[in-house]
């Protein structure tokens, strides 16, 4: 569906009920996925992601993560990674939680998030690619998901060195300075 812009405000509600369901695990929350890149359609389920101090830590806090709404999966399909998602009333997703301890997978989200968002014809694409996909595929998420697969690897690399180039300028200006 087109970008709604409601989507960052329902990000900033749900952020702050995990925050204080998980106090000091959560190191920082982020709004990821198409529904944190400004004119970007979208599916409308909110992508969180959570990085923690220690996976074991925030096992100990899934019920309170659960008393939300939230149904845990574990890794689901990936290591290292908790996931957890949230279906309203009527069974339709609203928000999915994926939380890392740091490292790599928080990187490559929020490198890609912040690459499109600084890239808007880059996200202009990205946004037609999956309207033709969801046209095509209204009911298969599998062929949905891999025609977009190629594309997201490719600006996923992109944004990982955009990120890094980035990020060291940042923090050799900030040695010098």
């Amino acid at each position: 569906m087109p970008y709604d812009e409601h989507w960052p405000a329902r990000y900033e509600v749900e952020a702050l009920r995990i925050r204080e369901a998980l106090g000091h695990v959560a190191v920082a929350i982020h709004h990821i996925g198409s529904t944190s890149v400004p004119g970007l359609s979208a599916k409308p389920v909110i992508d969180i992601l959570v990085e923690v101090t220690d996976l074991t830590d925030l096992d100990a806090r899934t019920p309170a993560v659960k008393s939300l709404g939230y149904e845990a999966k574990g890794e689901f399909g990936i290591p290292g990674r908790r996931y957890f998602r949230c279906d309203d009333a009527s069974g339709t997703r609203t928000h999915q939680v994926h939380a890392f301890v740091g490292g790599w997978q928080t990187e490559r989200h929020v490198a890609f998030r912040d690459y499109l968002i600084s890239h808007p014809p880059i996200a202009q694409l990205y946004g037609n690619l999956k309207h033709t996909l969801a046209d095509r595929f209204p009911h298969d998420m599998n062929a949905y998901m891999d025609g977009k697969d190629s594309f997201v690897k490719y600006h996923e690399a992109e944004a990982l060195a955009w990120y890094g180039q980035l990020h060291n300028n940042s923090l050799q200006r900030d040695r010098v300075g």
